[in-house]
């Protein structure tokens, strides 16, 4: 009789709640520790029961050293965000600044002085773009670069399993071989015997 599938909705019972709860907190515990030593990789859980209890895993020395290494990540990953919100916005707004200028009736007005110093700011701006814009395409290229090693590692470790797995089956057909007709074996003894005896 196969399993049947569990509906996806909170389980009203509470002792049913609670022995599924405490089997499949396990149960995510034990994966996670199953990943972090298959794939080395550094793995923090978090659950808080319905009652307010606290249950964690780590994979490292302490939750704290995880967490603190996830707050940077994600301080760094804003700080980026931001400084590319912030080019464009200053770039959207000296756009819009020039286009205001120069589409007002009072462009003849400007004078050279106010030309060059809106040249200057759109140049800036342009610079400030490009050095940004160059900044993220050499990072996104060492990200490449680190994932392209990972891969390789992962490649010459996986050639390694695949040929000794291939020398453990040639090994076995070898022994297979050797004592596949133990019968014939015995025949000819007793006929090298038999000879003798004559």
């Amino acid at each position: 009789m196969g399993r049947r599938k569990v509906e996806m909705k909170r389980i009203e019972d509470k002792s049913s709640r609670q022995v599924t709860f405490s089997k499949r907190r396990s149960g995510l515990i034990k994966k996670a520790h199953e990943l972090s030593v298959l794939c080395d990789v550094e793995i923090a859980l978090v659950i808080f029961s319905s009652r307010g209890r606290l249950y964690e895993f780590s994979s490292a020395d302490s939750l704290a050293k995880i967490l603190e290494r996830y707050q940077s990540h994600h301080e760094k990953e804003s700080e980026a965000s931001k400084d590319v919100n912030e080019a464009l916005l200053s770039h959207t707004e000296l756009l819009h600044i020039v286009q205001s200028q120069l589409e007002e009736p009072t462009v003849e007005q400007l004078s050279l002085m106010d030309l060059v110093h809106l040249e200057k700011q759109l140049d800036r701006a342009l610079y400030e773009i490009r050095a940004r814009k160059t900044q993220l395409m050499m990072e996104s290229v060492l990200t490449l670069q680190e994932k392209e090693k990972l891969l390789k590692a992962e490649n010459e470790l996986l050639e390694r399993e695949i040929e000794a797995m291939e020398k453990n089956e040639d090994d076995r057909i070898e022994v297979v071989i050797g004592f596949s007709h133990p019968e014939h074996l015995g025949h000819q003894n007793q006929q090298q015997t038999l000879s003798l005896l004559q």
